[in-house]
Protein backbone atom coordinates (compact mmCIF):
# COMPACT_ATOMS: atom_id res chain seq x y z
CA UNK A 1 0.00 0.00 0.00
CA UNK A 2 1.05 3.74 -0.79
CA UNK A 3 2.31 5.88 2.00
CA UNK A 4 -0.64 7.90 1.71
CA UNK A 5 -3.37 5.58 1.71
CA UNK A 6 -1.51 3.92 4.77
CA UNK A 7 -1.69 7.28 6.54
CA UNK A 8 -5.40 7.92 5.51
CA UNK A 9 -6.75 4.73 7.25
CA UNK A 10 -7.67 4.28 10.78
CA UNK A 11 -4.62 3.25 13.06
CA UNK A 12 -4.32 -0.11 14.04
CA UNK A 13 -1.74 -2.00 14.69
CA UNK A 14 -1.66 -3.39 11.29
CA UNK A 15 -1.96 -0.10 9.64
CA UNK A 16 0.58 1.07 11.61
CA UNK A 17 3.02 -1.84 10.62
CA UNK A 18 2.39 -0.85 7.07
CA UNK A 19 3.16 2.46 7.21
CA UNK A 20 6.46 1.66 9.08
CA UNK A 21 7.19 -0.78 6.10
CA UNK A 22 6.99 2.17 3.80
CA UNK A 23 8.55 4.56 5.07
CA UNK A 24 11.54 2.11 5.42
CA UNK A 25 11.29 1.41 1.88
CA UNK A 26 11.39 4.72 1.53
CA UNK A 27 14.63 5.51 4.13
CA UNK A 28 16.36 2.75 1.41
CA UNK A 29 15.08 4.20 -2.12
CA UNK A 30 16.42 8.03 -1.27
CA UNK A 31 18.45 8.69 1.22
CA UNK A 32 21.49 11.13 1.99
CA UNK A 33 25.10 11.18 3.70
CA UNK A 34 26.51 14.26 4.73
CA UNK A 35 29.60 14.01 2.87
CA UNK A 36 28.78 12.42 -0.39
CA UNK A 37 25.86 14.48 -1.14
CA UNK A 38 26.70 17.80 -0.05
CA UNK A 39 29.62 19.58 -2.52
CA UNK A 40 31.68 21.04 0.76
CA UNK A 41 34.96 22.01 -1.21
CA UNK A 42 32.92 24.16 -4.07
CA UNK A 43 33.35 27.53 -4.48
CA UNK A 44 30.48 28.53 -4.17
CA UNK A 45 29.59 26.08 -1.36
CA UNK A 46 31.78 28.34 0.95
CA UNK A 47 31.17 30.62 3.48
CA UNK A 48 32.44 34.22 3.19
CA UNK A 49 31.46 36.64 5.46
CA UNK A 50 30.53 39.27 2.36
CA UNK A 51 27.61 37.06 1.39
CA UNK A 52 24.33 39.17 1.08
CA UNK A 53 22.52 35.36 1.21
CA UNK A 54 23.33 35.65 4.37
CA UNK A 55 20.74 38.12 5.65
CA UNK A 56 17.98 36.96 7.05
CA UNK A 57 14.78 36.37 5.12
CA UNK A 58 12.29 38.99 6.13
CA UNK A 59 8.84 36.69 5.24
CA UNK A 60 10.01 34.24 8.05
CA UNK A 61 12.10 35.19 10.23
CA UNK A 62 10.63 37.42 12.66
CA UNK A 63 14.16 39.96 13.23
CA UNK A 64 15.00 39.52 9.32
CA UNK A 65 11.77 42.15 8.38
CA UNK A 66 12.11 44.11 11.87
CA UNK A 67 12.95 47.91 11.22
CA UNK A 68 15.64 47.73 13.59
CA UNK A 69 17.54 44.76 11.58
CA UNK A 70 16.74 46.52 8.37
CA UNK A 71 18.39 49.57 9.99
CA UNK A 72 22.04 47.67 10.45
CA UNK A 73 24.92 48.20 7.78
CA UNK A 74 24.85 45.38 5.49
CA UNK A 75 27.61 43.78 7.24
CA UNK A 76 26.24 43.40 10.43
CA UNK A 77 23.04 42.21 8.99
CA UNK A 78 25.42 39.71 7.36
CA UNK A 79 27.21 38.82 10.57
CA UNK A 80 23.94 38.69 12.58
CA UNK A 81 22.75 36.43 10.08
CA UNK A 82 25.21 33.94 10.19
CA UNK A 83 25.23 33.54 13.62
CA UNK A 84 21.40 33.01 13.63
CA UNK A 85 21.49 30.18 11.56
CA UNK A 86 24.34 28.67 13.41
CA UNK A 87 22.95 28.98 16.60
CA UNK A 88 19.65 27.22 14.94
CA UNK A 89 21.53 24.72 13.57
CA UNK A 90 23.30 24.18 16.68
CA UNK A 91 19.76 23.37 18.67
CA UNK A 92 18.79 21.28 15.68
CA UNK A 93 21.64 19.34 15.96
CA UNK A 94 21.59 19.24 19.74
CA UNK A 95 17.80 17.56 20.08
CA UNK A 96 19.00 15.23 17.07
CA UNK A 97 21.63 13.85 19.04
CA UNK A 98 18.90 13.26 22.23
CA UNK A 99 16.11 11.76 19.72
CA UNK A 100 19.39 9.08 18.56
CA UNK A 101 20.31 8.37 22.39
CA UNK A 102 16.44 8.10 22.90
CA UNK A 103 16.03 5.47 19.80
CA UNK A 104 18.71 3.73 20.77
CA UNK A 105 17.22 3.14 24.47
CA UNK A 106 13.29 2.36 23.14
CA UNK A 107 14.71 0.03 20.06
CA UNK A 108 17.27 -2.03 22.99
CA UNK A 109 13.80 -3.95 24.37
CA UNK A 110 11.80 -4.49 21.48
CA UNK A 111 11.85 -7.88 20.74
CA UNK A 112 12.94 -9.93 17.20
CA UNK A 113 10.92 -9.03 13.92
CA UNK A 114 9.98 -5.47 15.16
CA UNK A 115 9.04 -3.43 12.33
CA UNK A 116 9.50 -0.16 14.79
CA UNK A 117 13.19 -1.58 15.24
CA UNK A 118 13.96 -1.45 11.72
CA UNK A 119 12.53 1.97 10.67
CA UNK A 120 13.82 3.42 14.01
CA UNK A 121 17.21 2.41 13.02
CA UNK A 122 16.98 3.66 9.56
CA UNK A 123 16.10 7.20 11.51
CA UNK A 124 18.35 7.21 13.49
CA UNK A 125 20.83 6.69 11.24
CA UNK A 126 19.43 9.30 8.83
CA UNK A 127 19.92 11.68 11.88
CA UNK A 128 23.47 10.80 12.71
CA UNK A 129 23.99 12.57 9.09
CA UNK A 130 21.91 15.37 10.14
CA UNK A 131 23.91 16.32 13.06
CA UNK A 132 26.92 15.83 11.31
CA UNK A 133 26.14 18.37 8.20
CA UNK A 134 24.23 20.82 10.95
CA UNK A 135 27.93 20.53 12.54
CA UNK A 136 29.79 20.77 9.68
CA UNK A 137 28.31 23.94 9.02
CA UNK A 138 28.19 25.64 11.99
CA UNK A 139 32.11 24.79 12.03
CA UNK A 140 32.61 26.92 8.25
CA UNK A 141 30.57 29.52 10.10
CA UNK A 142 32.66 30.11 12.54
CA UNK A 143 30.48 30.62 14.83
CA UNK A 144 31.02 29.59 18.80
CA UNK A 145 27.22 28.94 19.64
CA UNK A 146 25.92 27.20 22.40
CA UNK A 147 22.53 26.28 20.77
CA UNK A 148 19.96 24.53 23.44
CA UNK A 149 19.03 26.70 26.85
CA UNK A 150 21.06 25.92 29.32
CA UNK A 151 19.03 23.63 31.25
CA UNK A 152 18.22 21.76 28.17
CA UNK A 153 21.71 20.92 27.94
CA UNK A 154 21.90 19.65 31.57
CA UNK A 155 18.29 17.80 30.73
CA UNK A 156 19.64 16.47 27.91
CA UNK A 157 21.99 12.70 29.21
CA UNK A 158 18.24 12.29 31.61
CA UNK A 159 15.72 12.44 28.64
CA UNK A 160 16.12 9.61 26.74
CA UNK A 161 15.74 7.47 29.79
CA UNK A 162 12.46 8.29 29.71
CA UNK A 163 11.33 6.99 26.65
CA UNK A 164 10.46 3.55 27.63
CA UNK A 165 7.86 4.26 30.13
CA UNK A 166 6.89 7.51 28.51
CA UNK A 167 6.57 6.40 25.27
CA UNK A 168 3.52 8.62 23.89
CA UNK A 169 5.34 12.08 25.23
CA UNK A 170 8.27 11.12 23.87
CA UNK A 171 6.80 11.06 20.42
CA UNK A 172 5.11 14.49 21.23
CA UNK A 173 8.55 15.95 22.73
CA UNK A 174 10.25 14.47 18.72
CA UNK A 175 7.38 16.70 17.33
CA UNK A 176 8.12 19.40 19.36
CA UNK A 177 11.62 20.13 18.60
CA UNK A 178 10.98 18.86 14.60
CA UNK A 179 8.05 20.58 13.62
CA UNK A 180 9.38 23.91 14.15
CA UNK A 181 12.50 23.61 12.61
CA UNK A 182 10.72 21.42 9.70
CA UNK A 183 8.11 24.33 9.37
CA UNK A 184 10.49 27.33 9.41
CA UNK A 185 12.35 25.54 6.69
CA UNK A 186 9.63 24.99 4.32
CA UNK A 187 8.07 28.20 4.90
CA UNK A 188 11.85 29.67 3.65
CA UNK A 189 11.57 28.10 0.31
CA UNK A 190 8.18 28.65 0.31
CA UNK A 191 8.88 32.51 0.31
CA UNK A 192 11.54 32.37 -2.52
CA UNK A 193 14.05 33.43 -0.29
CA UNK A 194 17.53 33.43 -1.76
CA UNK A 195 19.91 31.04 0.43
CA UNK A 196 23.93 30.54 0.85
CA UNK A 197 24.04 27.15 -1.34
CA UNK A 198 25.59 24.93 1.51
CA UNK A 199 22.61 25.91 3.77
CA UNK A 200 20.00 25.59 1.44
CA UNK A 201 21.50 21.88 0.23
CA UNK A 202 21.05 21.10 3.61
CA UNK A 203 18.15 22.44 4.61
CA UNK A 204 16.49 20.11 1.28
CA UNK A 205 18.34 17.25 2.71
CA UNK A 206 16.87 17.85 5.92
CA UNK A 207 12.89 18.41 4.74
CA UNK A 208 13.02 14.94 3.08
CA UNK A 209 14.39 12.83 5.44
CA UNK A 210 12.63 14.69 8.01
CA UNK A 211 9.08 14.06 6.59
CA UNK A 212 9.81 10.46 7.00
CA UNK A 213 10.56 11.08 10.82
CA UNK A 214 7.51 13.38 11.61
CA UNK A 215 5.27 10.86 9.85
CA UNK A 216 6.55 8.42 11.89
CA UNK A 217 5.68 10.38 15.73
CA UNK A 218 2.05 11.18 13.81
CA UNK A 219 1.34 7.40 13.63
CA UNK A 220 2.91 6.75 16.16
CA UNK A 221 0.94 8.89 18.89
CA UNK A 222 -2.13 8.42 16.70
CA UNK A 223 -1.82 4.35 17.41
CA UNK A 224 -1.17 4.75 21.47
CA UNK A 225 -3.32 7.91 22.65
CA UNK A 226 -6.69 6.66 22.33
CA UNK A 227 -5.29 3.69 24.50
CA UNK A 228 -4.25 5.58 27.37
CA UNK A 229 -6.02 5.61 30.66
CA UNK A 230 -8.21 8.57 31.32
CA UNK A 231 -6.01 10.03 33.41
CA UNK A 232 -2.93 9.78 32.05
CA UNK A 233 -4.60 11.13 28.14
CA UNK A 234 -5.96 14.10 30.29
CA UNK A 235 -2.13 14.42 31.71
CA UNK A 236 -0.87 14.23 28.41
CA UNK A 237 -3.04 16.46 26.63
CA UNK A 238 -2.56 18.97 28.97
CA UNK A 239 1.19 18.65 28.74
CA UNK A 240 1.28 18.99 24.85
CA UNK A 241 0.73 22.68 24.19
CA UNK A 242 3.32 23.33 27.05
CA UNK A 243 6.30 21.44 25.37
CA UNK A 244 5.37 22.14 21.76
CA UNK A 245 5.78 26.51 23.56
CA UNK A 246 8.96 25.34 25.72
CA UNK A 247 10.78 23.42 22.53
CA UNK A 248 9.32 26.27 20.06
CA UNK A 249 11.18 28.88 22.27
CA UNK A 250 14.38 26.95 22.82
CA UNK A 251 14.61 26.30 18.97
CA UNK A 252 13.61 29.82 17.68
CA UNK A 253 14.13 32.65 20.32
CA UNK A 254 17.62 33.85 20.15
CA UNK A 255 19.27 33.10 23.38
CA UNK A 256 20.93 36.28 25.48
CA UNK A 257 24.28 35.39 23.93
CA UNK A 258 22.95 36.45 21.00
CA UNK A 259 21.32 39.87 22.10
CA UNK A 260 24.24 41.03 24.13
CA UNK A 261 26.80 39.98 21.13
CA UNK A 262 24.43 42.20 19.02
CA UNK A 263 23.67 44.91 21.32
CA UNK A 264 19.47 43.96 20.41
CA UNK A 265 17.28 46.21 22.72
CA UNK A 266 14.88 44.06 25.23
CA UNK A 267 11.91 46.22 23.30
CA UNK A 268 12.87 44.16 19.90
CA UNK A 269 13.01 40.83 21.19
CA UNK A 270 10.40 41.56 23.13
CA UNK A 271 7.95 43.02 20.13
CA UNK A 272 9.53 39.88 17.67
CA UNK A 273 8.85 37.16 20.18
CA UNK A 274 6.02 37.49 20.64
CA UNK A 275 4.14 40.17 21.16
CA UNK A 276 3.86 41.67 18.00
CA UNK A 277 0.94 40.76 15.60
CA UNK A 278 2.64 39.35 12.91
CA UNK A 279 5.00 37.09 15.13
CA UNK A 280 2.09 35.39 17.38
CA UNK A 281 0.19 34.72 14.00
CA UNK A 282 3.97 32.85 13.11
CA UNK A 283 4.17 31.16 16.20
CA UNK A 284 0.49 29.61 15.81
CA UNK A 285 1.31 28.33 12.49
CA UNK A 286 4.29 26.64 13.54
CA UNK A 287 1.89 24.11 15.24
CA UNK A 288 -0.94 23.79 13.47
CA UNK A 289 -0.08 19.89 12.28
CA UNK A 290 0.20 19.13 16.06
CA UNK A 291 -3.29 20.99 16.27
CA UNK A 292 -4.50 18.81 13.84
CA UNK A 293 -2.80 15.68 15.58
CA UNK A 294 -4.47 16.58 19.28
CA UNK A 295 -7.29 16.65 17.65
CA UNK A 296 -7.33 13.09 15.83
CA UNK A 297 -5.53 11.58 18.62
CA UNK A 298 -8.05 12.77 21.69
CA UNK A 299 -5.53 14.81 22.88
CA UNK A 300 -7.59 18.19 22.40
CA UNK A 301 -9.83 18.02 26.13
CA UNK A 302 -11.27 21.41 27.25
CA UNK A 303 -8.24 22.00 29.90
CA UNK A 304 -5.85 21.41 26.93
CA UNK A 305 -7.54 23.77 24.59
CA UNK A 306 -7.09 26.53 26.99
CA UNK A 307 -3.70 25.87 27.97
CA UNK A 308 -3.03 25.96 24.13
CA UNK A 309 -4.53 29.73 24.03
CA UNK A 310 -2.66 30.20 27.23
CA UNK A 311 0.49 29.13 25.61
CA UNK A 312 -0.78 31.62 22.69
CA UNK A 313 -0.52 28.43 19.96
CA UNK A 314 -3.93 28.05 19.37
CA UNK A 315 -5.39 27.85 16.47
CA UNK A 316 -7.48 26.43 13.84
CA UNK A 317 -5.88 22.81 12.92
CA UNK A 318 -3.87 22.01 9.91
CA UNK A 319 -6.65 20.34 7.24
CA UNK A 320 -3.67 18.13 6.06
CA UNK A 321 0.29 17.56 7.05
CA UNK A 322 2.35 20.45 6.03
CA UNK A 323 -0.69 22.43 4.84
CA UNK A 324 1.24 25.82 3.79
CA UNK A 325 0.32 28.73 6.09
CA UNK A 326 -0.89 31.30 3.57
CA UNK A 327 -3.42 28.87 2.64
CA UNK A 328 -4.24 28.04 6.22
CA UNK A 329 -4.56 31.75 6.57
CA UNK A 330 -6.52 32.86 3.65
CA UNK A 331 -8.94 29.99 4.31
CA UNK A 332 -9.36 30.71 7.98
Amino acid sequence: MSLNEALSTEVTQENYEDVLRTLSQASVDRHFDAFADIPWDDEDFQVRQDDERWVLPAAVDPLGGHEWYLKQPLERQIEIGLWRQANILKVGLQFENVLIRSIMQYVFALPNGSVEYRYLMHEATEECHHTQMFQEVVNRIGADVDGMPWILRKLAPVLPMLVTRYPVVFFLGVLAGEEPIDHTQKSIFRAGAELPPVLSRVMEIHIAEEARHISFAHEAVRLRAPHLSRKARHITAALLPLIMRFLGDAILVPPKAFRDRFDIPDHVMKELYWQAPESRERLRDLFADVRMLAEDSGLMTPVSRRLWRWCKIDGRPSRFRSEPAVVFRRAA
